[in-house]
């Protein structure tokens, strides 16, 4: 029996040779595409990120607004707050006369019309001291008198204790120097009311100022006796049916 060796045939090695480079090509095409894909979706995480769009499991800054305060952090990364607003009162208040202009409306005159021509008198301390204007006003702020808030130099503007001038509309530095605590206390929300947001990064917070509140004149509230207790349904009896 005679063995007989197969001998390849030149047509079929040919086209190996020849396919070996193709499938090499197609490979790198592969990569290639794969790769830029992933690019591609790296890009458009970070540009999800910087936009401020929310992606799962992970954290987004906000973005800055106008009017809030950046400060950095240990870790050397900025966080943006938004502002905190405080109601302001107007300018010098005006006191009303008793008269109409012609059009219907009141008369009213800035506190330094009568008051540059009259001597401040430190003696007067209660509304019952007072002998022309003011007399029907409510007083009651501890031992303090006039001029311990009002600039006798400028009836237009307030005084600090140490001689300081303040304008009305910030009259919230006047407050705060005898008013500590509740200043404190007003500083971490826990006083004077607000609205808004809590955390500064998500949205801006509205506060009250001290007068829209208080009547600086007689700013204690006044005290109120309870006439009932509150309603509890876990302490109330379970209803028997007869």
């Amino acid at each position: 029996m005679r063995f007989f060796r197969h001998q390849p045939d030149d047509t079929s090695a040919e086209r190996q040779k020849s396919a070996l480079p193709r499938w090499s090509l197609g490979a790198a095409l592969c990569s290639l595409a794969i790769a830029g894909v992933g690019a591609a979706m790296t890009a458009e995480y970070s540009d999800d990120n910087e936009s401020g769009i929310d992606v799962p499991g992970k954290s987004v800054q906000a973005d800055s607004q106008p009017g809030s305060d950046d400060s950095g952090s240990d870790t050397g990364t900025s966080t943006s707050n938004f502002a905190i607003e405080i109601r302001k009162p107007p300018g010098p208040p005006r006191v009303g006369t008793g008269l109409k202009n012609v059009d219907g409306t009141e008369v009213t005159v800035a506190c330094s019309t009568c008051h540059t021509t009259r001597v401040p008198n430190h003696h007067n301390k209660t509304v019952k001291e007072l002998d022309e204007f003011h007399g029907g006003m409510a007083f009651s702020h501890g031992t303090v008198s006039c001029l311990s808030c009002h600039n006798e130099r400028d009836y237009d503007t307030l005084r600090l204790a140490d001689g300081s001038r303040v304008e009305f509309p910030d009259v919230m530095k006047l407050c705060a120097q005898c008013h500590g605590p509740q200043m404190k206390a007003y500083e971490h929300g826990a006083h004077g009311g607000m609205n808004g947001y809590w955390d500064l990064t998500r949205g801006p917070q509205t506060k009250n100022n001290c007068i829209d509140c208080h009547d600086p004149h007689a700013p204690q509230f006044p005290k109120m006796r309870p006439t009932f207790k509150p309603k509890d349904r876990f302490l109330e009896q379970p209803r028997t049916r007869h």
